[in-house]
């Protein structure tokens, strides 16, 4: 797949560009930049990057930066299989476990999600930093639902970090799905309540908080364009109607 002139492979992470020194200097660069195009495309057009990805398995497997960029790919993409076996297989080259929220919810994709709780229950969990075990008790959440154990789901989300008045990175998505499970329980108050606290903290708009806020209070939001259209051709009926009362 083509490479754009203005990626040189120097844009990733220093850590992985270390990785890549145990490999000819040619062969580093190729899959530096195949690596920088996945991290590039990621969000916008996952099935390019899944593209790019697989080109820098085949030339660098061994390199878990590479394996773990595969498994990002394939989980943007879901193919959860393809996902859990790359996150499994980096996370063994490494030691660390960083993956194991992602190594969850792939679980959760499959259809596996008594796999998930109990991977939630692991002693990996505690070896994580703060941010990977709120990570770690959304996918628990997200397994409950999948088994439709709402309150089970809501209690899960309910913990000291969806307490915290200050504002850290998972703080929007952790109130998103605490709102979420409340409205599936049918708690629609406090849903709406937690909606707006999403949004709060939601400054990046990483989720559609405020969409779903506005759902609730029943407000409609319509294209400007049809709505100018609507109002032409309702104009359009009412000089017609003149025009014939005048014959």
């Amino acid at each position: 797949m083509p490479i754009p002139e203005d990626v040189t492979g120097e844009e990733i992470d220093k850590d992985v560009r270390q990785e890549l020194q145990s490999l000819p200097k040619t062969l580093a660069e190729d899959v530096a930049k195949n690596l920088v195009m996945v991290a590039r495309l990621i969000d916008e057009d996952p099935e390019r990057a899944y593209a790019y990805s697989r080109i820098a398995l085949r030339l660098a497997s061994r390199v878990a930066a590479v394996r773990e960029a595969a498994g990002f790919a394939a989980y943007a993409t879901q193919k959860y299989g393809e996902a859990l076996a790359e996150f499994r297989a980096a996370r063994r080259m490494t030691g660390t476990v960083e993956l194991w929220p992602l190594m969850a919810d792939c679980e959760r994709g499959l259809g596996r999600p008594e796999k998930a709780l109990d991977m939630a229950g692991a002693p990996e969990v505690q070896k994580l930093d703060k941010a990977g075990q709120v990570e770690m008790r959304l996918v628990a959440a997200g397994a409950r639902r999948d088994m439709g154990q709402l309150d089970a789901a809501i209690v899960t989300l309910q913990s000291p970090e969806l307490a915290s008045s200050s504002v850290q990175p998972w703080t929007a998505r952790l109130r998103y799905a605490y709102a979420d499970a409340l409205l599936a329980a049918g708690r629609e108050g406090e849903a709406r309540e937690w909606f707006a606290k999403a949004v709060e903290a939601d400054r990046d708009g990483s989720t559609d908080a405020s969409d779903r806020l506005a759902e609730l209070d029943g407000v409609e939001f319509m294209d400007a364009l049809v709505e100018d259209e609507d109002q032409n051709g309702a104009d359009r009926d009412e000089q017609r109607a003149q025009d014939d009362d005048k014959d």
